[in-house]
């Protein structure tokens, strides 16, 4: 990335004139103007801390340098494919990337862009928005559209579930930060070109599972802070979503306390002033501690929970009754999922074949026995049936023979049928307005077709173009319907700048189809690439019909939503 700095563009909102920079890299199309690190709410630090975002006070005195990121949350670890950027409890703040040669830089143009709002993942206790290469791909679409990434708290500082946290009135907190930055959007994106009547939301993994909250999150007298949304391997329905008190919040919580050090005579009523009394690194280490002691069940510390109803409520009702009872907000939606959404995840090593039903029984101990008996029936057991679609023969990469099928499972169970779900609850209740794709492109050996792979192949950035036609095809041909879908709700509709693309149908629950990416494209993995592999639009019927794992894990979701 080159930065301009003879060219700083400038805009003026009500906190003050906020100056940013330009990017021009030497592959793009256009320069791209970009305002990064501009706070959208107060520091959530001191009291604010375990508080809801504060807005930003008006001023036309303050200059803000909006030249680089803000500081990330702190969290699990640094997870960023991007700039290397400290941590700090400062971390609410908005970075907006728009075309440099559009005609309208100043919001005074009668014609507004189109406004994407990318919400980032890392399961709510890692990650930042430098992980997404936003300026490419507002840089190559063939249609102008500014685009906006934020921070949010994350770990225990935003995810801290418990009753004592309801009584705190602190729940969802990072939920509540990313409605912050939406209000923000309302109220400020004009002043930068951008239509606050035509927002998308787009995010992935815990991204993703955010999008579907806000989806579910609907009441008659409040409308909608977007208008169409991309929700990439996630679902308001994937893995747990419990009430904020269920048993294992509690013993979360009470980690936690024990890690900070909090005395055991505090009152609930001084549990959070002396949270708030704690040095950030203390907070840190802690929810480092209690995340690490429960990753490997993968039973994940400080997530969304169901938080009751009341106007800050984000989660009021188990997601799969919201979809039920059809009070969810109807707007468009593209949603997809990787083939091994389980990659990353699951021990690469579980060689013993009671390790895969001892794992399901931890995970989720409401499973009944007849249940644990289904999963073992719908992914065979390599080391019995030889014939197991599941078993292992990548040699020399030290990898279990329980691997391929543990993988599989969890993948359809936290990832993929959530996905499919979402699509059939809201195709049946709003048709004609869902896409589902599948991404399939295997990227390495070990991990194929691995959770958030396609993040990299949306922007069109030349990390990916530059390793060969077909990588560049593949990227040229994602960019393109995400883009088109981002300024119109269809992702048919504008063409991309490069290379041709099937028509992408709607999806119809009864005769459903999807798009497939990267199905037969081997050459990163050794192989070669089947024609017409780059992009497919066929029938539905990976992981459904006769096999039935998709239906089972449909009809489980009340299992992960229970206290």
């Amino acid at each position: 990335m080159t930065e301009d700095q003879h060219n700083r563009p400038s805009v003026t909102l009500p906190q003050g004139k906020v100056v940013g920079i330009q990017i021009n890299d030497d592959d793009f199309p256009q320069p791209v103007d970009a305002f990064l690190g501009i706070p959208y709410a107060q520091p959530p630090i001191g009291d604010l801390r375990f508080r809801p975002a504060v807005k930003v006070a008006a001023s036309t005195e303050t200059t803000i340098d909006a030249s680089k990121y803000g500081p990330i949350a702190p969290g699990k670890a640094l997870l960023q494919t991007g700039p290397k950027l400290e941590q700090s409890e400062d971390c609410l703040t908005a970075n907006v990337f728009r075309p440099s040669n559009s005609n309208n830089t100043n919001g005074t143009s009668d014609k507004l862009l189109p406004v994407a709002i990318y919400i980032h993942g890392g399961a709510f206790n890692r990650g930042s928005a430098s992980m997404h290469n936003t300026a490419p791909m507002v840089a190559w679409s063939t249609e102008p559209f500014i685009a906006v990434s934020f921070g949010y708290r994350l770990g225990a500082l935003g995810f801290l579930p418990s009753g004592v946290t309801k009584s705190e009135g602190a729940l969802n907190l990072g939920l509540r930060d990313q409605v912050a930055l939406m209000e923000w959007v309302q109220e400020n994106i004009q002043r930068f070109g951008g239509d606050p009547s035509a927002v998308t939301l787009i995010g992935l993994s815990a991204g993703a599972h955010s999008i579907g909250h806000h989806l579910l999150n609907y009441t008659a007298e409040r409308a909608p802070l977007f208008h169409r949304v991309i929700i990439e391997s996630g679902a308001a329905t994937s893995r747990a979503v419990r009430p904020y008190n269920a048993a294992i919040h509690e013993a979360q919580f009470s980690d936690f306390l024990s890690e900070v050090g909090a005395p055991s005579s505090l009152s609930e009523s001084q549990i959070f002033p002396f949270l708030r009394s704690l040095p950030s690194e203390t907070i840190t280490r802690a929810q480092t501690a209690v995340f690490d002691k429960y990753n490997p069940s993968l039973r994940w510390a400080f997530q969304p929970v169901i938080d009751g109803e009341g106007p800050e409520s984000i989660i009021p009702r188990a997601p799969l009754d919201g979809w039920k009872s059809g009070q969810w907000h109807k707007v468009p939606i593209l949603t997809g999922f990787t083939t091994n959404e389980g990659t990353m995840y699951v021990d690469k090593t579980l060689d013993q074949p009671t390790g895969f039903r001892s794992f399901w029984s931890e995970l989720l101990p409401a499973l009944s026995d007849s249940d644990l008996d289904t999963i073992e029936r719908l992914y065979p057991d390599p080391s019995i049936d030889k014939s197991s679609p599941y078993t292992e023969t990548r040699t020399g990469h030290g990898l279990g023979s329980q691997y391929k099928r543990i993988e599989a499972a969890y993948a359809h169970y936290a990832y993929v049928a959530p996905v499919r779900q979402t699509a059939d609850f809201a195709a049946r209740q709003h048709p004609g307005s869902v896409w589902l794709y599948h991404w399939a492109l295997p990227r390495t050996v070990v991990g194929r077709a691995n959770h958030a792979d396609n993040m990299y192949y949306e922007s069109f950035n030349r990390e990916i173009t530059g390793i060969s036609a077909t990588q560049r095809e593949l990227s040229g041909v994602l960019h393109a319907y995400i883009t088109s879908f981002i300024v119109s709700g269809d992702p048919n509709k504008v063409p991309g700048r490069y290379a041709e693309r099937p028509v992408w149908g709607a999806y119809e629950p009864d005769v459903p189809k999807v798009l497939v990416f990267g199905e037969g494209v081997e050459e990163l993995v050794g192989g070669g690439n089947e024609e017409g592999g780059v992009a497919k639009f066929v029938d539905d019927t990976w992981a459904r019909g006769d096999t039935g794992e998709t239906e089972f894990w449909w009809a489980k979701v009340e299992v992960s939503q229970v206290a």
